[in-house]
């Protein structure tokens, strides 16, 4: 199997992604990982590598975090992000990795690779951790801001199929993103989608649940929740902002005075479990579901660690047929007349 992995995208680019692309192929021999970017200076880096199964595509161009997406992929055809995922198409690699700009590279993913057939629209994933210890896969959490009820139908397909294969969840919890549990709380969207999942046959390898209240996100009530990309991404930031700030004020509560500096000397060792939880650098990247390729966006901030669990995942969802799966479920999905009961 083969990753490419856009070297020249994320904050610590390209040292975190080469050391991590060599740590990816350290971890499992039936891997070859190609590393695309502006191959100079990254000898010391490459020392490490598995011999045979790093190799390097150079390239010169780099798309930068803050250029227009769709532009700079016109203008920049063989930057690192763009030649990373034009490997996948020509089938020199399997599956393609970036911390890069997320715009770009949903643009180059759908200029590049395309849709998979009878997807409508893809969506961009992200993991969060539930208080079970295990986590919830959130999609869409911003390729597409506006979702139709065929969108959120699609998306819980793609996303129950993701669980199962590469989270290891047997028969996902599949639950919309609403502002009550009710049928017909929320948009008409909402609405018609509950009822199409209520009804949903046995081509979904998910159990769906309903709806799901923002203040249950993180309760381990669902293993994959669904949303557009607005009501999804504004979740996930808010998720993400109120752990780092509950995580700085415990360690400030635990610094005031010696008794609490006594007491966060015992309670270190659960505070460190408790951050590594919540570490982005665990779940490494997330995939774009529904294009006609492999393509995993790492975390901007990602490190060699982060770098080499996001080829992981790739190499997780090549593996498991993901993309193979979701074309048949698409496929097979019955869309003819709204559901009886159902907001039209």
């Amino acid at each position: 199997m083969r990753i490419a992995i856009d070297a020249e995208g994320g904050d610590w680019a390209p040292q975190a992604a080469v050391e991590g692309g060599c740590e990816a192929a350290r971890r499992n021999p039936g891997l070859e990982v190609v590393l695309v970017g502006r191959a100079e200076g990254w000898e010391p880096w490459l020392a490490a590598a598995p011999p045979g199964r790093v190799r390097v595509h150079h390239t010169d161009d780099v798309i930068g975090a803050g250029e227009p997406p769709v532009q700079a992929v016109r203008q920049k055809p063989h930057a690192s992000l763009v030649e990373a995922i034009r490997l996948v198409k020509a089938g020199e690699v399997d599956g393609a990795v970036s911390a890069g700009n997320t715009g770009a590279m949903m643009a180059a993913g759908l200029m590049v690779l395309g849709r998979l057939a009878g997807v409508e629209r893809p969506a961009l994933c992200a993991v969060l951790p539930t208080r079970d210890g295990g986590g919830v896969l959130l999609l869409d959490v911003g390729a597409n801001v506006d979702a139709k009820p065929l969108h959120l139908v699609q998306y819980a397909h793609m996303g129950a199929l993701y669980a199962e294969r590469v989270l290891k969840v047997g028969e996902p919890r599949v639950g919309l993103i609403n502002i009550g549990t009710e049928p017909a709380k929320g948009p008409l969207a909402l609405q018609e989608a509950y009822g199409r999942l209520d009804v949903t046959g046995p081509g979904f390898v998910g159990r769906f649940v309903g709806n799901i209240e923002a203040r249950d996100v993180l309760a381990g009530t669902a293993d994959v929740l669904v949303a557009d990309g607005f009501v999804g991404n504004v979740v996930l930031k808010v998720a993400e902002g109120t752990v780092a700030e509950v995580l700085h004020g415990v360690r400030g509560a635990l610094q005031d005075g010696v008794r609490a500096q006594m007491g966060g000397l015992l309670a270190r060792p659960a505070l460190l479990r408790l951050r590594t939880r919540f570490d982005y650098q665990e779940v490494g990247g997330v995939p774009l579901l529904g294009l006609s390729g492999v393509v995993i966006k790492a975390h901007g901030a990602s490190r060699t660690r982060a770098f080499a669990n996001a080829v992981q995942r790739g190499a997780e969802q090549v593996a498991g047929d993901v993309n193979g799966l979701i074309g048949s479920a698409v496929r097979d999905l019955k869309w003819g007349p709204r559901v009886e009961g159902a907001p039209s």
